[in-house]
């Protein structure tokens, strides 16, 4: 499943290389550097979370479809994402390093007279993001190698090149799980812990 969610992955990729270097102005790409702040979100209230700062950066592109202000960008970044987590009253730091890929819809909002040095944009679209970390946190838990989430953002680009944008990543699959029962047997009714990621990603890039 990994192999096949990997090969359509690139495969988009280069679809969506090939027709934009084909549009001339409408093509833009560059570095893209960022923070995030990551909070792990439980199915159950035993599990305290709480918010940690971390880092992204790579590449990116946009692709904008003129007169109508429809676009996508797409991005290939590293990022480090840091959470902790209070369990059985012990602090446990999660600290994970991916490479994500999100491709996002854009819609540019048009401004009359100031359209060439400020255009304000509205995003939503799709994640997945590959662990290239350590997968186990202690001997009771294990981060997934796939983890996949929906993207929701504003932003703005100036003078047709400063890209500054602001995200939230809705995560959709469970990014960690329990690998053995934690003290003993588990209460009648209970069931293994889950946790899905939670973050905000704010970034800028500089594109050519």
């Amino acid at each position: 499943m990994k192999a096949i969610k990997t090969l359509l992955l690139v495969a988009v990729m280069a679809v969506f290389g090939s027709v934009s270097a084909q549009a001339g102005g409408m093509f833009k790409f560059g570095p893209r550097v960022g923070l995030t702040v990551n909070e792990m979100h439980f199915d159950t209230s035993t599990f305290d979370a709480k918010n940690r700062t971390g880092w992204t950066a790579g590449l990116m592109t946009e692709f904008r479809v003129p007169v109508i202000g429809i676009g996508f960008d797409l991005s290939a970044m590293y990022v480090r994402r840091n959470s902790s987590f209070m369990a059985q009253q012990n602090l446990t730091k999660n600290d994970r390093d991916y490479i994500e890929i999100p491709l996002n819809l854009r819609y540019n909002l048009s401004l009359p007279a100031v359209g060439n040095f400020v255009t304000p944009y509205l995003a939503v679209g799709p994640s997945v993001s590959f662990l290239t970390s350590k997968k186990a946190i202690d001997e009771a838990y294990k981060n997934k190698e796939v983890d996949w989430a929906l993207n929701f953002g504003i932003g703005v680009q100036l003078v047709k090149h400063l890209d500054i944008s602001a995200r939230y990543g809705l995560g959709l699959t469970n990014t960690m799980k329990t690998i053995n029962k934690l003290g003993g047997d588990l209460p009648v009714g209970a069931t293994a812990i889950k946790g899905k990621n939670r973050y905000w990603t704010i970034s800028a890039a500089w594109l050519f």
